[in-house]
């Protein structure tokens, strides 16, 4: 990797010229080489840059940091743990760290094509579908930072689990300069509300920036403390974006689209949307349309079209075939198909590249003999739940629609009275269970679930072990049922009070329960 550093000096500047400084101390007896940042006291080396950030941060933190190497602290006010160390006391440490962390790392972004996706569902999809097409047409060299993996690099060691959607500033800069070293040339990423409230892509401006969807969510003591600033966080990737691309069909267009003109001038938003849909408000033509061909239980197929002079100038109509089911996908795939258009593809590279993207824990389809069909999917609001089961209903002809689901604790309280709503519009049966409960008792956060429920169209089961709400939801589908496991998708965890407790995932519990009813047929 390539070896960073940055001077006391530089910082000063950076911050000045960004009005974040509001006093330096500089040691005259004190390296001013900086050859190491960090935010985390138990990972320090000689002449490190600490930042005293987080609502949790704790002056001892900075003591350990300074016995430990770092020779300078970056913080909102001054700490007397701090004594012999350069300080610089800034307006807001998360957008220092941001900034700095950007310069400490080169600028990598400089030496990326960056795509980001936000919207309160489908960012995942759509930028999986995107990096399938990149890497068809540059070998495989797109970096991806999303909810499921983070990729870096070509090998197999570059790829890993992620921790948070949008990583913290300092690690979103140090992988980008490792995929850079890499020899990675594009980078997909998912920017969530979260990462603008707490300034981890602060500074960061993206080539292309899509904005898919908006519906309440997140919204809770933790997280956003209302559904305007949950908009107003989501707002900002088009105000940072160099071409702007939006879902016409999307809840607060004209806020989105008012966002997007701010910084971005009008040849450079593009509009898309299904053809039907019309917005007799919108003076401006809809660049691309998508047309529904025909979905299955294995696959989807959709028409692109390209409407505007402005979407005419890129090579990318024609007919799609998904390995996702599901018609929200359509929307997806259609966003991750324009980006691909912009990043200069044509239509044969696009469709060959999206052909075969999958997900792990989104829409993972497992057919049965007697026992319907099993997927598994991230739905984790009302939104994607609505969007999931509404498809199901209306594809294969009404089934009878059993759903596993639970909510998760300490977070996104705001969705559970959505997951009451659409199990009650949609689903048979509802087994309510336990999904990454935190410090919340599961029971209670089913039991306000079940609260909202109406037990005239849905018959529930509370069934807080998992594994066995999975085993009971299977035995009971006939051979047309549909049974949807919801919420955790791909994750091998539960987290319960603290503690990241090992979960085989949903698609190991269901594909060995189908085994167990209908015997060991390989």
């Amino acid at each position: 990797m390539t070896e960073s550093s940055i001077s006391l000096n530089t910082c000063i500047l950076i911050l000045k010229e960004h009005h974040l400084l509001k006093s330096s101390a500089v040691q005259d007896a004190v390296p001013t080489k900086l050859d190491y940042i960090s935010y985390d006291s138990r990972d320090i080396k000689t002449n490190t840059l600490f930042f005293c950030k987080g609502q949790a941060f704790r002056p001892t933190y900075l003591s350990m940091a300074k016995d430990n190497g770092a020779v300078c602290y970056v913080a909102e006010q001054p700490y007397p743990e701090g004594k012999g160390m350069h300080a610089l006391i800034v307006r807001d440490v998360s957008k220092a760290m941001a900034l700095l962390s950007a310069a400490f790392y080169g600028f990598p972004q400089d030496d990326l094509y960056v795509v980001a996706f936000t919207g309160t569902k489908g960012k995942t999809t759509s930028a999986y579908f995107l990096k399938g097409m990149l890497d068809e047409v540059n070998g495989g060299r797109t970096a991806l930072i999303s909810s499921v993996d983070d990729v870096v690099g070509p090998k197999p060691e570059d790829r890993f689990k992620s921790s948070l959607t949008t990583p913290e500033s300092l690690d979103l800069f140090r992988d980008m300069r490792t995929a850079v070293d890499n020899g990675m040339t594009h980078l997909v990423m998912e920017v969530s509300s979260q990462a603008y409230k707490k300034n981890r892509v602060f500074g960061l401006t993206y080539d292309l920036g899509f904005f898919l969807n908006i519906t309440p969510d997140h919204i809770g003591p933790n997280e956003h403390p209302n559904f305007a600033d949950y908009l107003h966080c989501k707002l900002q990737l088009m105000v940072n974006s160099r071409k702007c691309i939006i879902n016409a069909m999307t809840d607060h267009f004209d806020d989105v689209y008012a966002a997007a003109t701010t910084t971005t001038n009008p040849d450079s938003i593009y509009l898309f949307a299904d053809n039907k849909f019309e917005n007799p408000n919108l003076d401006k033509t809809i660049d691309f349309r998508f047309e529904s061909i025909e979905t299955d239980m294995a696959e989807t197929k959709f028409k692109l079209f390209c409407e505007s002079p402005m979407a005419k100038k890129l090579p990318i109509a024609g007919e799609y075939t998904l390995q996702m089911i599901g018609d929200f996908n359509e929307i997806n795939g259609t966003a991750a198909i324009i980006g691909a258009g912009l990043a200069g593809e044509d239509y044969q590279e696009a469709a060959k590249g999206i052909r075969h993207v999958t997900i792990p824990g989104r829409m993972e389809t497992l057919p049965s003999d007697n026992h319907g069909t099993v997927v598994v999917d991230y739905a984790h609001n009302k939104a994607s739940m609505m969007a999931l089961m509404g498809f199901m209903k209306k594809e294969f002809n009404n089934p009878k629609i059993i759903v596993v689901v639970g909510a998760p604790g300490d977070k996104g309280v705001s969705r559970r009275p959505g997951f009451s709503e659409s199990l009650s519009a949609y689903a048979d049966k509802a087994f309510l269970t336990t999904d990454d409960p935190g410090f919340e008792d599961p029971k209670d956060i089913a039991d306000e679930i079940d609260a909202g429920i109406d037990h005239s169209k849905v018959d529930v089961t509370i069934e807080l072990d998992r594994e066995k709400a999975i085993h009971d939801a299977i035995a009971m589908a006939g051979k047309n049922d549909i049974v949807l496991i919801c919420g955790k998708g791909a994750d091998p965890y539960q987290k319960i009070r603290g503690v990241d407790t090992p979960y085989p995932t949903d698609i190991k519990v269901a594909e060995r329960v189908i085994k167990e009813l209908e015997g060991n047929k390989d």
